[in-house]
């Protein structure tokens, strides 16, 4: 399908525009972003000679990140987008154009995944954030955090399972019918049931540079390496990230490698030890500011989707969401 030609704002919305208080956010990542750039990333979706015309997907991409600043499920994004005029006016609907309905933009957002131009559109920020000098790369703060699926946990069989192939007992942590991705995972003594994010902050600005989803079950550390970009001064990291072999690694690269140790019954922290876990633990503490502001100020203390792919794509949306209104403060001091 083609996409419909949306019309310039008439005088009818300008006039409205001049009578309401502007959405200072809105107004000022209109100005900082190339959105010419974001555009044509994803200007080859949906564009056929065949069914009726699709919305211009910078636009549907807009209120995708509308979604995320303001929590909206898709439905409560339809309605906003009818009612709300400062929406309107960041995604260039004119007053008397129609909003794209909640599947249009439920197909959409899986359409950015299928394709990874979520991932493409998180880079290209990045990009941007680069070249407005934001990025300070004086180090990287890694961590991990659990996100409990969408759907309830399965229940545990009433009945134990059959011993597996090699004779030994079979698991009793059970996948999910509904979201068979979704994983089961300990910490602090309790079961989880869902996924986990790991992201990569870059210190003292705020701007998440790496991030991924994958199942609850993944160690934090297992897809640590993928999370340093090369370019940091140093990494920080909590004890579960700390390896022999990544502190090489990283020393290779010229990475002052921060990784808080851990002592077992062997080998004891020294004293020494303690006040340089305390002293890292200081610096990488601001990462979990990322988590508490995905899990409150943009409601995902759970996940909304099903499926690793489509979690993946969401996560992506809100953590450039996150970048863009973490553009718009830095830009102002």
């Amino acid at each position: 399908m083609a996409h419909r030609e949306l019309g310039q704002l008439s005088l009818a919305d300008h006039l409205v525009a001049r009578r309401l208080r502007p959405n200072a956010l809105l107004e000022q990542l209109s100005e900082l972003v190339d959105w010419t750039a974001v555009g044509a990333i994803v200007g080859r979706l949906h564009r056929s000679p065949y069914g009726a015309p699709s919305y211009p997907p910078l636009v549907m991409v807009k209120a995708l990140l509308l979604q995320q600043w303001y929590g909206l499920s898709d439905p409560g994004l339809e309605e906003a987008l009818w009612d709300r005029l400062s929406f309107r006016r960041f995604c260039g609907l004119a007053l008397d154009e129609t909003a794209p309905d909640h599947s249009t933009l439920s197909r959409f957002r899986n359409d950015l995944g299928a394709d990874r131009l979520d991932e493409q559109l998180f880079e290209e920020i990045n990009a941007q954030l680069h070249r407005h000098g934001l990025v300070l790369r004086r180090g990287t703060l890694i961590d991990a955090s659990l996100i409990p699926a969408a759907v309830n946990p399965p229940k545990k069989p009433k009945t134990p399972p059959p011993p597996g192939p090699d004779g030994k007992p079979a698991s009793q942590l059970v996948k999910s019918d509904k979201d068979p991705d979704a994983e089961w995972a300990k910490k602090g003594g309790k079961r989880y049931f869902g996924y986990k994010v790991h992201v990569a902050v870059d210190q003292h600005s705020g701007l998440i540079r790496r991030a991924m989803v994958t199942g609850a079950s993944v160690a934090d550390t297992t897809p640590a390496d993928e999370l340093v970009c090369g370019d940091e001064a140093a990494v920080y990291a909590d004890a579960a990230y700390h390896t022999h072999k990544r502190e090489a690694a990283l020393k290779a690269r010229n990475i002052e490698p921060n990784l808080m140790r851990r002592g077992n019954k062997h080998h004891a922290l020294s004293a020494a030890d303690k006040a340089r876990n305390k002293a890292i633990g200081k610096e990488r503490g601001p990462v979990e500011q990322i988590f508490g502001r995905t899990k409150t100020g943009y409601r995902w203390a759970r996940a909304r989707c099903l499926g690793l792919a489509r979690n993946t794509t969401h996560f992506l949306l809100l953590c450039t969401a996150m970048n863009l209104k973490r553009m718009a403060v830095l830009c102002q001091t």
